[in-house]
């Protein structure tokens, strides 16, 4: 396996521990407690990856931490778990599929990346294959809902962004620096948390399950692998790995909750899939490949006569 090929298959494997996420918040979580929620998924993973890499930030890191904590964290995960609430599962999904699309036209305007068309493509085909999975005729809609899946969509998205341009500091690791962020978001849903939610009735042992579950896998491990392959793959590539996340959370509605997949949803399913493969092509590449295979064919029969 190539190096590129690794570093994509572990960086995937992120959006994959993500889609667990709407399954745990139904199935173990106390309701309507999305802020201490996202306090619990981020502080506790973001303080053991402080002791395991002893290493702060320093200088202007100690602002930049803050911000991509906020977007990346603080203000995506209540999104998220609000999201996950106030909408049925594949609704909240199909909002999520966007964040892609949003990567693309933003690496034009931060980054001032040329607009790759070929990604664009395939982030629309991918919301659309995602759609066909998760939504069905009955799938009703909440204002406030959409509101926070679109919105915790544009948090990730910028973070994503953000986290690209400022790269990472020399010599601080994946695991110090997703503790950075999960701390400086974890710190920053401290005080609303406590104070409009409080702690939540019913935490029970499958809940601290979840929350260990979000925290370790969810947060700390998959963060580490995200951000290193955002520093060493392409931005909007790496971003339709996010598909991930819906349909790894249909297939688990289908193997634990028992949901039957119609032919309408695998053929979502597998157009998603093949979004996701082709928007790690970078189609210029194959266009220099296609053009030197041509050329040495051109020599190897120029020889032969």
């Amino acid at each position: 396996m190539t190096d590129l090929a690794r570093v994509t298959v572990l960086t995937a494997l992120a959006p994959a521990a993500w889609g667990t996420t709407f399954i745990v918040t139904t199935q173990l979580l106390p309701a309507d407690s999305p802020l201490v929620a996202g306090l619990l998924r981020a502080l506790p993973a973001g303080l053991l990856a402080l002791l395991i890499a002893r290493r702060l930030p320093r200088g202007h890191w100690w602002w930049k931490a803050l911000v991509l904590g906020m977007l990346n964290i603080g203000a995506f995960f209540p999104l998220l778990f609000l999201a996950a609430e106030r909408l049925p599962g594949g609704a909240a999904a199909t909002l999520g599929a966007v964040q892609p699309l949003l990567v693309t036209v933003l690496a034009v305007l931060v980054l001032s990346e040329r607009l790759c068309r070929w990604r664009l493509l395939w982030g629309m085909v991918g919301v659309l294959g995602v759609g066909m999975v998760v939504l069905g005729p009955a799938a009703a809609l909440d204002g406030v809902g959409v509101a926070a899946g679109l919105g915790g969509a544009l948090c990730m998205a910028t973070g994503v962004i953000l986290t690209k341009r400022w790269g990472r500091p020399e010599g601080v690791g994946p695991v110090g620096y997703a503790g950075w962020q999960l701390t400086a978001g974890g710190l920053v849903l401290l005080v609303p948390a406590l104070a409009l939610e409080g702690v939540p009735a019913g935490i029970d042992a499958g809940a601290v399950l979840g929350y260990a579950w979000l925290g370790l896998v969810g947060g700390l491990l998959a963060y580490g692998l995200w951000f290193d392959g955002l520093r060493r793959l392409p931005v909007t590539a790496t971003a339709l790995l996010g598909l991930l996340s819906p349909l790894v959370a249909a297939l688990l509605g289908a193997v634990l909750l028992g949901e039957a997949f119609t032919w309408w949803q695998l053929s979502g399913f597998a157009l998603a899939l093949a979004a996701l493969v082709a928007g790690q092509v970078d189609p210029t590449q194959l266009r220099q490949g296609a053009h030197s295979a041509r050329v040495a064919t051109v020599h190897e029969v120029s020889l032969s006569r």
